[in-house]
């Protein structure tokens, strides 16, 4: 083979060996562009996880219904069930948990209240019929004078009880004091009624002590109770004290919180009352 031939070769085979290197450097550079890429999908995609407190049913029912459908939103649910009412707020105010569901609006503020903390009401979930039932007497006609009526303790709840009690006739209080009511507030009790104030959580238990007690179906139901069926008296108007879900101002907005409000509102939560709690609950959204 001449010289002149075998340069030629030798150019041809130095193109070839370029243009294959090219095509390694390419090949490489976009699986390094991938591995970088892979990483900032798989961290947008992360699951993130919420904490929620609460109590009882149906607020435990509510959580359950909703945590695999917040599966499918990237939220992973972590229902945190507390033994009394004052956990819930204690925990979310020290950022234990993200999220509380147990409580209204007006219980809420008045721990805001006496806390200096910034929790805050995200979405009504549902309105529970507040009523007040016997075991010794089928109708509040029958109801003696000098009866012993138990009625919660904390302000929200004892100025929301008297409220009850003065809408069908009991007392009168005095003008103006709406809800913010307490005993002192009483101006007429024409049957000479003693108001006993009890832990919340305990109303229940006094009921075999007492004449009447004033509770939330949540608290009736276990002794076999409802208020539209079995309450001597219930309230005229519950929507003031709708059920929140509760969290803080820092985190309130968040898109965690707000997935989660938008499941505890949807479809599936609203068939399970209507199926299970239509005696005694009714949707606030």
């Amino acid at each position: 083979m001449s010289r002149k031939n075998n340069m030629k070769t030798n150019l041809k085979l130095l193109t070839l060996f370029a243009v294959v290197m090219l095509l390694v450097a390419g090949c490489g550079g976009q699986k390094q562009a991938t591995q970088e890429t892979q990483p900032k999908e798989a961290t947008s995609q992360k699951e993130v996880t919420l904490k929620v407190a609460t109590l009882i049913p149906p607020m435990t029912d509510v959580l359950d219904i909703v945590k695999p459908l917040l599966k499918q939103d990237g939220v992973n649910l972590e229902i945190v069930v507390l033994s009394d009412n004052i956990q819930p707020n204690n925990a979310l105010a020290a950022h234990e948990v993200d999220a509380n569901f147990f409580q209204h609006a007006p219980f809420m503020q008045q721990y805001n209240e006496s806390n200096k903390s910034d929790l805050v009401a995200v979405k009504p979930i549902y309105n529970a019929i507040y009523g007040a039932y016997s075991k010794k007497y089928k109708n509040i006609k029958d109801l003696p004078e000098g009866a012993t009526i138990a009625i919660a303790n904390d302000p929200a709840n004892t100025g929301r009880s008297l409220v009850m009690m003065e809408q069908n006739g009991l007392i009168k209080l005095k003008e103006g004091v709406g809800y913010n009511a307490t005993q002192a507030d009483i101006i007429e009790n024409k049957k000479k009624f003693v108001f006993k104030e009890v832990d919340l959580l305990m109303l229940a238990r006094s009921l075999d002590d007492v004449d009447m007690a004033a509770m939330y179906p949540a608290y009736a139901k276990p002794l076999g109770l409802t208020p539209k069926k079995d309450a001597l008296i219930t309230e005229k108007d519950d929507t003031h004290f709708a059920i929140n879900l509760v969290a803080r101002k820092d985190n309130a907005d968040s898109d965690a919180i707000q997935k989660l409000a938008k499941r505890m509102t949807g479809p599936e939560v609203r068939k399970f009352f209507e199926d299970n709690y239509k005696d005694s609950v009714v949707p606030a959204f």
